[in-house]
């Protein structure tokens, strides 16, 4: 009687495990443990140490077993070896997940963890990149309500559609919490000066330096109506010495060229790092967050930009125009020497005073308002420094966000832009103190007094001679330039640096600005200061054209 039962159990038996290998086989994709996606409401964290404790995506064993959980070494060696992933990845990238924080995960990192989970699956993978996807956004919303920032609950609640389930879900009283907006969440009113100011610069970079290249252009067409392009004045003591408006440097080459192009390279960056670099860095989810939060950081500086406006319009622009130029010409004298403002006082049959008054007023507005605009670049610059800096210490989860390479490709790319728009405002201030030297010396011209300074390294013979003491607002000017723009440089290298390494390359920039700054400084110094300035000026040349200094890396390489 008991052979019959026997035979039964060994046919139930048999018929299991006949049910098993289907069953077994659909856990299976090309060799490994696959664990199909369930769409639940875990987070990435919660997700991702789930599918590691269970192995999913690793080989199985002839009984179609995972040998064991994932663990950070073998998940990165498993990442690294897939083909298309020729950059692989960084171990402790993966050990960030695995560890108990907000940490997130870039693009491209979930591109190769939807792979393993796929099992080389392409259908598979991308169901499983929908699910890492949607379970990092669920690890984004919830570290943004732990920072605090509850805009977005706000301006969302009343997008919701009244009868929908969350809304029936929720109580009265609940919901009208979370649609009343409350302080935080209202608009604040931005500074109508720094709102102007940055719209300036975010339109086309090429609209600003057009404007500053045609009201140049202006200047110098005026001059040449009024016939003060170029003037030869005659000193009492016989000395002849050109004077015209077109032999000014800091009216020709400044305005002309190096302001134009110190705008430009202004708004590139700041284009730059609103659109790209900023979301890369902050790994923010919506473009309006990161335009808000921008904007924030810009109007922190509003204080700044008004002290810059009234100093520049009023001082630099208003007092100066009536101390430099408006008060000697009614007084027929000063205690400035002769240039292209001043020729009415010894030469009315030239330019006449109210012709001189009308052309200077209409020269130093123009001056005034482009230096505010040169001051308020310097302040952006500060400020895309100051934010890439404080989006680095402030959220090191986003280490994982954006992975090392991009963000040293970011920071190199901003870094860059500090340093050519610092050189170009250190030569800005070459250009007026070169102007101011020269009209108290006693070269005949310009060029003429620099290549006889520069032939007096060479021989003994006739070198400048200073005419005497006259006052020069163009010394105390030009240094504050050189001043605020090294800081501005010296700044971005502290806040930028803390995410690049420091190479052969930063040490280049330093060189450079030293050299300039100190060929700027010995202007009329000394006999033979033209050759120093004549050095740092070809360096600064070939840095604008190359800040690398032929040491890019490959990644900048592929990534710019």
């Amino acid at each position: 009687m008991s052979l019959p039962v026997w035979r039964d159990h060994d046919t139930v038996r048999n018929r299991a495990q006949k049910n098993e290998k289907p069953a077994r086989k659909t856990l299976t994709r090309n060799g490994k443990y696959f664990v199909a996606p369930q769409k639940t409401d875990e987070d990435f964290k919660q997700l991702f140490a789930r599918l590691a404790s269970a192995g999913a995506g690793k080989r199985v064993d002839p009984h179609g077993f995972p040998d064991g959980p994932w663990t950070p070494e073998t998940l990165a060696d498993a990442i690294s070896s897939i083909e298309v992933n020729s950059n692989g990845i960084e171990l402790r990238t993966v050990q960030v997940w695995f560890q108990d924080n907000d940490n997130g995960i870039s693009n491209e990192n979930l591109r190769w963890l939807a792979r393993i989970f796929g099992c080389d699956d392409p259908k598979a993978a991308s169901e499983w990149q929908t699910e890492l996807s949607a379970a990092r956004s669920k690890l984004d919303a919830k570290r943004r309500k732990k920072r605090g920032a509850k805009e977005t609950t706000a301006t969302r609640a009343p997008d919701l559609d009244m009868s929908s389930p969350v809304c029936e879900s929720k109580p009265e009283n609940e919901l009208s919490l979370a649609t009343k907006p409350d302080a935080a969440a209202q608009p604040t009113q931005r500074s109508w000066l720094v709102q102007a100011t940055e719209a300036v610069f975010s339109r086309s970079p090429l609209n600003l330096p057009a404007s500053v290249f045609a009201g140049a252009v202006a200047l110098q067409f005026t001059s040449y109506f009024l016939g003060i392009h170029e003037v030869t004045f005659e000193a009492p003591d016989g000395l002849t010495k050109q004077v015209g408006f077109l032999w000014a440097p800091n009216w020709t080459f400044l305005f002309l060229a190096f302001m134009p192009i110190f705008f430009a390279a202004t708004a590139e960056l700041l284009s730059f790092w609103k659109e790209t670099g900023r979301p890369k860095v902050a790994n923010e989810v919506s473009l309006f967050e990161n335009h808000r939060d921008w904007s924030r950081n810009l109007d922190a500086s509003s204080y700044t930009f008004w002290a810059v406006f009234l100093i520049c319009l009023l001082f630099a622009g208003v007092f100066q125009w009536i101390s430099v130029r408006l008060l000697p010409l009614l007084r027929g004298g000063g205690d400035f020497a002769i240039d292209w403002g001043s020729l009415a006082i010894v030469s009315p049959e030239i330019i006449s005073v109210p012709e001189a008054m009308a052309f200077t007023g209409f020269a130093y507005l123009y001056m005034c308002i482009s230096f505010y605009l040169f001051f308020a670049a310097l302040i952006l610059l500060y400020c895309v420094a100051q934010d890439f800096g404080n989006i680095r210490s402030n959220d090191p989860g986003n280490r994982d966000a954006v992975n090392d390479d991009v963000i040293r490709v970011i920071g190199a790319r901003v870094m860059r832009a500090i340093f050519r728009c610092v050189v170009l405002a250190i030569l800005i201030a070459v250009c007026m103190k070169l102007q101011s030297a020269y009209l108290t010396s006693s070269g005949k011209n310009i060029l003429r007094w620099l290549m006889i300074d520069m032939r007096a390294v060479f021989s003994s013979g006739d070198r400048p001679q200073s005419l005497g003491n006259y006052s020069a607002p163009n010394h105390f000017t030009s240094l504050l330039i050189v001043l605020s723009s090294i800081f501005v440089f010296l700044h971005g290298a502290s806040r930028v640096t803390g995410g690049v390494r420091a190479n052969n390359r930063f040490g280049m920039m330093v060189v450079t600005i030293g050299l300039l700054s100190t060929a700027y400084l010995l202007i009329g110094a000394f006999a033979g200061f033209s050759v120093l300035l004549l050095a740092a000026v070809l360096l600064a040349t070939y840095a604008l054209c190359d800040p690398d200094f032929g040491q890019k890396s490959t990644n900048e390489k592929r990534r710019s």
